[in-house]
């Protein structure tokens, strides 16, 4: 019974790390699209007094997301995958986090990506679609947004600061490979 544990405690193990792998060596060819989803937050739910505009009023990354997110970039640039844009939702975690991995420039706002309400959901995820699907570009697309975007969009969940990396198939979305931070 112990060495069924320690097998399944050491496969799980190394499922990660080759994902991750399988992950790095399709952005390293470029031409794909990553969602990612923001780095490490100071807590789990939204404050009550939530306000787009005000940082203070809203989750935000912790100092360990902080460092996870210039890891993200540090490891985009050791890995050679170029990245070509990065689209974030408007929220402070999400911009915070793309800022730090990636070339602030290259950081655009992005509606879309914002985490969904009942009334904007569908609209939201056929407007991410529509960027998926229009993206052609040599490098990659880095679209850096919410879990519940990334499970309306994949059917799939990420932790923070993990990212899949997506293609089409037909209509919908198949997830690729991941790369875990």
């Amino acid at each position: 019974m112990l060495r069924i544990a320690i097998a399944v405690m050491l496969l799980s193990f190394a499922l990660p790390a080759r994902a991750t792998e399988a992950g790095w060596a399709l952005l390293r060819d470029g031409g794909h699209v990553v969602l990612l989803r923001n780095a490490m937050t100071t807590g789990s739910v939204e404050p009550p007094s939530f306000d787009l505009e005000k940082c203070s009023t809203q989750l935000n990354l912790s100092d360990r997301g902080r460092q996870q997110a210039r890891k993200i970039g540090a490891l985009f640039e050791a890995r050679a995958a170029p990245v070509e844009r990065v689209l974030a939702s408007r929220y402070c975690r999400t911009m915070e986090t793309a800022r730090l991995a990636f070339d602030d420039q290259k950081v655009e706002p992005n509606e879309a990506l914002d985490k969904p309400t009942e009334a904007t959901a569908e609209a939201d995820t056929a407007a991410v679609m529509d960027i998926i699907r229009n993206y052609s570009g040599s490098d990659n697309i880095v679209l850096v947004t919410h879990l519940e975007n990334i499970q309306a969009l994949t059917g799939m969940s990420a932790r923070e600061g993990e990212a899949l990396i997506v293609g089409l198939e037909g209509e919908k979305l198949r997830v690729l490979g991941r790369i875990v931070f």
